[in-house]
Parts: C-alpha cells; sequence; structure tokens
C-alpha cells in the first residue's frame, strides 16, 4: 500500500508538471528531500525516478518556461567555479572509485544549485519552493518529533523514516537541517499565501517547530543543542519584547530539563570537555590531522580523501561508573579511516585550500546578500514588500544555524542547504530585478522631506 501511494503521489506530481513545468523543479526537490524511491519497497526504487525529473525539470524550464527576467548572480557563477574545481580533483583523487561515488551526487546538487535561481522569477515561485522544502522535510521531523516523544530516541538508534544513514535520515544531520528551518516555518505562518495564515496554519506550524526542537532530544545529537543555543541567541534581534524573551527561554529550558532522559544530558556533558568522549576525542584528532594533510596536499586529496587517516586518540579519565568502569582510567587508542565530521575540514582535506576559500566566500556573500534585503526593506511601508525583510532574515538566520552546525558535521555539499542558498539568489535578484526593470525603490517608514518653499515677496 505503501508503494501505491507514492507512485501515485509521484505520478500525480509529475502528470500537473506537463502542464505547468515549474512543477517538475518543485517535485525534484521533494524526491531530493525525501527519497520516496528508497522508502519504496518494489514498485520505484528500481527507476533512477531523480534522474529522469532532474532532466524533465531543466528540459521544461529550456523549452517552455519564460526566461525573459532570467538574471545570473554572482554566486551562481561562484557555485560554477566550485563544480568545476571538484571534478578536476575528482579525476585527481587518492582514491578514483570511492571519489566518483561521492561525485556522482554532488555534481547533480551543484548543477541544481545553480539552475534553482533561475526559475524562481516571482514571489509564488519562491514561496512554493520554500511550502514543498519545509513540508518535505517535516515528513521527516514529525516522524522523529513523534518517536521521541513516545519515549524513543537514542544516539544512532532513532529511526528517521529510514533504517540508513541517507541524506536527512542521519540523525546529526536532520538535527541540524531541523534547527535551521525554524526560521523559514515561522516567516511561512506569517507571510504564506498558498495556505492563507489563519489558526490551522499556525497550529501545524507551532507543531513543527516542536517537532524540529525534539529532534536533538531523540538524536541525542550534540550538534543539534548547539544550533538551537546559536538560533535562540540570533532570534533576538528580531523579536519585539528580547527581556521577555530571555526569561521565557530561561524558564522554558529550566523546565524542559527534569523531562530530559538521562542518557541525552550525559551525552551533552561532553560538550564541556572533549577529552572524555571517545567519539569527540576523534574527530579532534581526525581534524589535526587534516591540518597536516592540507599542508602537504594544498589542493586537496578528492572526495573521501580521509580514508587514508590513521590517528593516536588519548581519552581522558571519568568519574568512576560501576556500569562502566574501563571509563575510570585514561586510556589510548587508535582509529584510521574516519569521516571529518565538519564541513570546514571535509573541504579542506577534499578541496584543499581553493575549494575551502571558494566555499567560504559562498556563504559568506549570501550572508552579507540577506543582510542588505534586510537591511533595504525592514522599514518599507507597502504591503506587498513586507514579507521581504522577514524571509532574508529566516534565510539568514537558517544560514548561520547551518554553519555552526556544520562545524561538526560533514554537510559541505548537503544539497538540501544548497536549495536554501538557491532561495537567497532567487529572492536577491528577484528584488534586483524588479528594481531596475520598474524604477522601483522600497517606501520607507519615514516620508520623503519636502522642502519649505519660501514666499514670492510682494513687489508693491
Amino acid at each position: 500500500m505503501r508503494d501505491i501511494a507514492f507512485v501515485a503521489f509521484l505520478f500525480a506530481f509529475i502528470g500537473i508538471g506537463f502542464r505547468k513545468p515549474f512543477l517538475f523543479v518543485l517535485c525534484f526537490c521533494y524526491i531530493d528531500i525525501v527519497a520516496p524511491q528508497r522508502l519504496s519497497y518494489f514498485l520505484i526504487n528500481s527507476i533512477p525516478i531523480s534522474l529522469i525529473v532532474f532532466g524533465l525539470a531543466i528540459f521544461g524550464w529550456l523549452a517552455i518556461d519564460d526566461k525573459r527576467d532570467t538574471r545570473w548572480s554572482g554566486r551562481q557563477f561562484l557555485l560554477l567555479a566550485i563544480l568545476i574545481y571538484c571534478w578536476i580533483t575528482t579525476i585527481q583523487a587518492d582514491f578514483p572509485v570511492e571519489a566518483a561515488d561521492k561525485w556522482s551526487w554532488v555534481w547533480k546538487a551543484l548543477v541544481w544549485a545553480i539552475f534553482l535561481p533561475l526559475t524562481l522569477r516571482t514571489k509564488l515561485r519562491i514561496e512554493a519552493l520554500i511550502v514543498i522544502m519545509l513540508l518535505s522535510a517535516a515528513s521527516i521531523a514529525i516522524a522523529g518529533g513523534i518517536k521521541t516523544a513516545a519515549g524513543g530516541g537514542g544516539y544512532g538508534t532513532l529511526q528517521l523514516l529510514l533504517n540508513e544513514n541517507f541524506g536527512l535520515y542521519e540523525g546529526s544531520i536532520m538535527s541540524t537541517v531541523g534547527i535551521a528551518i525554524i526560521p523559514l516555518i515561522l516567516w511561512y505562518r506569517r507571510h504564506g499565501t498558498i495556505f492563507p495564515p489563519d489558526w490551522r496554519v499556525s497550529l501545524f506550524c507551532f507543531a513543527l517547530v516542536f517537532a524540529c526542537a525534539l529532534l536533538p532530544i531523540g538524536t541525542q545529537a550534540r550538534t543539534g543543542l548547539v544550533c538551537l543555543v546559536v538560533l535562540a541567541v540570533l532570534s533576538l534581534r528580531s523579536v519585539k519584547h528580547r527581556f521577555l524573551y530571555i526569561a521565557g527561554a530561561g524558564l522554558l529550558a529550566a523546565a524542559a530539563v527534569p523531562f530530559l532522559p538521562q542518557s541525552y544530558t550525559q551525552r551533552m556533558e561532553t560538550i564541556r570537555d572533549h577529552k572524555s568522549d571517545q567519539s569527540a576525542s576523534t574527530r579532534v584528532a581526525v581534524w589535526m590531522w587534516t591540518w597536516e594533510y592540507a599542508k602537504e596536499n594544498p589542493f586537496g586529496g578528492g572526495f573521501n580523501a580521509y580514508i587514508q587517516n590513521r590517528v593516536r586518540v588519548e581519552k581522558a579519565a571519568t568519574a568512576y561508573d560501576p556500569n562502566a568502569p574501563q571509563n575510570a582510567e585514561a586510556s589510548v587508542y587508535e582509529e584510521h579511516s574516519r569521516a571529518y565530521h565538519s564541513s570546514y575540514f571535509e573541504m579542506l582535506g577534499e578541496q584543499g585550500y581553493p575549494g575551502l576559500a571558494m566555499w567560504l566566500l559562498l556563504h559568506l556573500t549570501g550572508l552579507i546578500q540577506m543582510e542588505r534585503l534586510r537591511h533595504r526593506y525592514l522599514k518599507t511601508r507597502r504591503a506587498e514588500e513586507q514579507w521581504i525583510a522577514p524571509l532574508a532574515t529566516a534565510l539568514q538566520n537558517g544560514h548561520v544555524t547551518y554553519l555552526i552546525g556544520s562545524l561538526f558535521v560533514g554537510i559541505a555539499f548537503q544539497p538540501f542547504i544548497y536549495m536554501m542558498l538557491a532561495l537567497q539568489m532567487g529572492l536577491s535578484t528577484y528584488c534586483r530585478r524588479r528594481e531596475r526593470e520598474a524604477g522601483w525603490r522600497p517606501l520607507t517608514a519615514r516620508p520623503a522631506q519636502v522642502p519649505a518653499r519660501h514666499p514670492t515677496p510682494n513687489p508693491g
């Protein structure tokens, strides 16, 4: 029955796309996030449905879609440069077979991020993409939130629809993304038009925010907790009553602590001292190895270059626990072929200093773009512009949350994040195009000052 539901939904989605080609774009985003072909048992798991819809989306745009309003941004050219550079490092990789395996999906994520802003010509399309991204991620977040609330969960044991570490179905990645999309959820509650704001939309949005906030608890991912704290601090810039916000957040956190499972609180305590936790100690050792590796290989070793690492880790002793007496003594052990567990070191080890520099520039320019839009439209008085500054703020807050979370998770090429970057580019080009073509400027809250006219003296 589940396979029949997936097939019926996909065929309906694709069928409507032949009348409205932009729906192919939304359909591919849904497939790339949810991966229904992996959730299916037999009907669509043997069909390259992702590649088929990918081709339909690009062909539909080339053949039918109106391209008069199409504009390129500098960040799209930067993405193109990253794509070409990654291809060069792939053909020269230390491990060609393993590098080719990762390249098989990385190139698609980068090409899609370059292509997607070209299709976002109107506010309706921008909003439609946001809805598809949120609902697709919600299908995973809601399942995880329900299981967590029911008492399930645990590090590496919470199953998010799919029992494998693929895409957003990996606990730490979904915790990071779940927290990063909270600003977009709250933006849609106030400014969405596809589902007009009412009590039902508000109820769903608040419930989805709660489900996303439960993900760090259910997955017991330390990254999720750090992202949640960072987002709470970033939100101070937008709230009206900051002192009430701080007091409420403090009381909520204090009230939630007694209900947290002991395993969760014990794992979060390792944030203060990474040497007492084997996983955290190994990550730091791998980062040090990557730093030394980059000195000898400044252009990187290609995808999955971490396979060759071998690190020596010293784990500090912890307080005596009768259930784990072995942890009461310091220990030394060796690890090999451990992943980077950091997007920054992932880029440094795989793409070297040039790749890391381009990647950082891509994200830095995105944050600056959103800050400019936020500042430009923050005090606008036109009703049709009220959604722009809040959306720029939401995208910026989610972006910063991702950048903090990616310190501890290897998601430098996570497709969902590149869709958020495409949203930023689409919003920026939409606003710039509207201003240039119509001679249009945001109308600020303070009306223009008209110089006073001096009375003409009477000659008589």
